[in-house]
């Protein structure tokens, strides 16, 4: 296996090389991201009920259904990894702590109809997620050492960006008027400022505090996303912000290669580097 393979469609876990586990290569912090990437992903199901409200005909549904089942494989995948490096973590009961501390409205409701408004609102905002998790695990791919998690990394980067044009191609079937620039605009930004909602920084503290540490180690929503930024800033390069950026432009309808698509990836990386509490500190900005 090499950087450069390219996984298909349709894959599953008897594919991965399990046997080539290195653990002299495992990297602590970056074992956490993996446990909370793990729970994130594993979340699926919740978000497969909600789309299901939003699309009603089967035909969507049933793309939805095999884009949850996908997602949910991702989770075990790294939970199964995550359990080879540390033995005293369990995917399943960790998840389960998970799931009760983040329950967001819309996945407990009955509504129908999108919280963003629209249905090709709600693509938009699927779009800006797959953006995000492919670059995400193209660069854990890049940095990483140990073989078994490049190579799971790399599965679900090439998933996630199938993902992406899944739901590229889904909005733009969708009869609704067309949104304006404006509104796809809002729409993105807003789905990218709810990464400071409790999902990923719940998700890093059950990765990194055990259950039993919880009454001296509370969860702190301001501190523990600080700390996931932090991690994301480690794994991330200046280029796959980049990427990120050209993703989220194309949905919502701008020039990929355009000028605003290279100053929002520029913005992307400053907002990071703030959120991870690196505001006026030199990066890393290795291309």
């Amino acid at each position: 296996m090499t950087e450069g393979t390219v996984y298909r469609q349709g894959w599953s876990l008897d594919d991965v090389q399990w046997s080539k586990f290195d653990a002299s290569k495992v990297e602590p912090w970056l074992l956490t991201a993996i446990k909370g990437a793990a729970l994130v992903e594993f979340n699926a199901p919740d978000y497969v009920s909600y789309l299901k409200r939003v699309f009603l005909d089967p035909q969507t549904q049933a793309l939805i259904e095999e884009w949850g089942a996908e997602e949910s494989q991702h989770g075990r995948a790294l939970g199964r990894w995550a359990e080879m490096a540390d033995p005293s973590f369990n995917l399943k009961e960790t998840f389960e702590r998970f799931r009760e501390g983040y329950r967001p409205p819309h996945f407990t409701g009955d509504d129908e109809g999108s919280i963003r408004g629209s249905k090709r609102g709600e693509m938009i905002s699927r779009c800006v997620v797959e953006s995000g998790t492919s670059s995400y695990y193209s660069a854990i791919r890049d940095m990483c050492e140990e073989p078994v998690l490049k190579e799971i990394a790399g599965r679900i980067a090439a998933d996630e960006y199938r993902h992406y044009k899944l739901f590229y191609e889904t909005m733009n079937a969708q009869e609704e008027k067309d949104l304006p620039f404006w509104k796809k605009l809002i729409v993105a930004v807003g789905r990218i400022n709810e990464s400071d909602d409790d999902e990923l920084s719940y998700a890093y503290y059950c990765a990194a505090v055990p259950k039993s540490a919880e009454t001296t180690t509370p969860y702190v929503r301001a501190q523990y996303a600080k700390e996931s930024y932090k991690t994301i800033l480690r794994i991330y390069r200046r280029h796959h912000v980049q990427r990120l950026a050209q993703m989220v432009s194309k949905a919502c309808g701008a020039d990929p290669q355009g000028r605003l698509t290279r100053a929002a990836g520029g913005l992307l990386w400053r907002m990071l580097r703030v959120r991870a509490g690196f505001a006026g500190v030199a990066a890393e900005t290795a291309a």
